[in-house]
């Protein structure tokens, strides 16, 4: 049997968020495991680790759509990225058509919908992972920002045309409007792809009315880079902790007020837009910056318990899952993802989505020593008897390609 290519298409090369980093830790997972590897990406500079794993790269060395200086030659590849196009046809054209699989982790920064077309033209099977909502909603989230509450309208409906949803403005809102219908009715995209790999039951009940018919729902559980370094010493000590980009549906105002109320200390790792207007609000909170993923998840090791305030649909909760391998309790918003993540009561506590006397209520909670020594050990070992490793994220992801193969085979 031929050896499996798989071509993994994101905006970028390097690791920019959760959707990058999970695409290059599947690139270096699939590599080890055997598969041929193209890692297609607009946006550089490229991980250090892929070349050496011997991943192979086509990068086009582009800006993202905001780092373009050109708010015009911006707007045209937000649209239609020509060059990520032509690049792309190329790349598929070198490839055997025999056990090649197109993986897209993400398009919406930088590639566009424009990759649907060479993707479609090479005949190859194509499976999309949804770390956000783009394929379906115009501003990736299912969130009015300006209002600060999920949305329900129905995308691209009239009443989304006329709805300010946009954390920008509404020119912004009508520009990524604009690229929706271009994705849907001249890219195809959504259609482009006959598999959908969703990370969350949440996800599978916000998108139950816009998955493409007929296409193979999965899930594949992200990895997650921990070590077993054992049940805490002792989980009474340190901060109540967030991390994550500061930004307002992240709820990181909600946590800042919730502390107060509890009276405790809110502690911040992270870095966005609204740093300044929290620190000035808030000026008991203690805002560190950016910490290397290293020292983040040594931030949430030394926690005494990890907050996850997200105000809008989060589609897995990464950052919960961490502090879990961790040893340490989350505590999360019943209406986002990563309640998935924790069972209430035991590895942490659900709180009411929004509702800051309710998660200034779970804050007093796990501020007894008692509770919170409870359970740190049950996250710890709850996690750690079915680690999210990137053995078992492969392992899932293979199985998704070979039904896919299967299924090719069969028809």
């Amino acid at each position: 049997m031929p050896p499996l290519t798989v071509v993994i298409c994101v905006d970028h090369a390097y690791v920019s968020g959760g959707q990058s980093k999970v695409a290059i830790e599947s690139a270096l997972g699939l590599r080890a495991a055997g598969a041929r590897v193209v890692f297609f990406a607009a946006c550089g500079p490229v991980d250090e680790r892929l070349g050496p794993a011997g991943v192979e790269v086509v990068c086009l060395g582009q800006p993202d759509i905001l780092g373009n200086p050109s708010r015009l030659a911006a707007a045209r590849q937000g649209v239609w990225n020509a060059q990520a196009e032509k690049l792309l046809e190329e790349t598929l054209g070198h490839l055997s058509y025999d056990r090649t699989i197109v993986h897209v982790h993400g398009w919406a920064k930088a590639l566009s919908p424009s990759i649907a077309k060479p993707i479609q033209a090479a005949g190859l099977p194509a499976v999309y992972t949804m770390h956000e909502y783009f394929l379906h909603c115009p501003n990736g989230g299912f969130y009015n920002f300006p209002k600060g509450d999920v949305c329900a309208l129905k995308p691209m409906s009239m009443a989304c045309w006329g709805t300010n949803c946009d954390s920008r403005n509404y020119p912004f809102k009508l520009w990524r409007n604009a690229r929706m219908f271009v994705a849907q009715h001249v890219a195809h995209l959504a259609e482009t792809f006959s598999d959908i790999v969703l990370l969350s039951d949440l996800q599978e009940k916000v998108l139950a009315t816009c998955l493409p018919k007929g296409a193979a729902i999965h899930r594949v559980t992200n990895p997650v880079e921990a070590e077993p370094l054992g049940p805490k010493a002792d989980p009474r000590s340190g901060d109540f902790l967030f991390v994550g980009r500061l930004s307002a549906e992240k709820g990181a105002f909600l946590f800042a007020e919730a502390a107060r109320r509890a009276g405790v200390t809110p502690v911040f790792v992270g870095d966005g837009p609204i740093a300044g207007e929290l620190q000035a609000r808030f000026p008991q909170a203690r805002l560190l910056g950016w910490k290397s993923p290293r020292e983040a998840r040594e931030a949430m090791r030394a926690a005494r318990a990890l907050v996850f305030p997200s105000l809008w649909y989060e589609t897995f909760g990464l950052t919960a899952l961490e502090a879990k391998a961790m040893g340490t309790p989350a505590i999360v918003a019943d209406g986002c993802a990563a309640r998935e993540a924790i069972e209430d009561g035991v590895t942490g506590l659900w709180f009411r989505s929004g509702d800051a006397d309710s998660l200034a209520s779970a804050i007093r909670e796990l501020n007894n020593d008692a509770v919170i020594t409870q359970m740190a050990k049950a996250a710890y070992d709850a996690y750690w008897a079915a680690p999210a490793t990137r053995e078992r994220h492969v392992g899932e992801t293979l199985a998704v390609y070979e039904a896919m193969l299967a299924r090719r085979a069969a028809a």
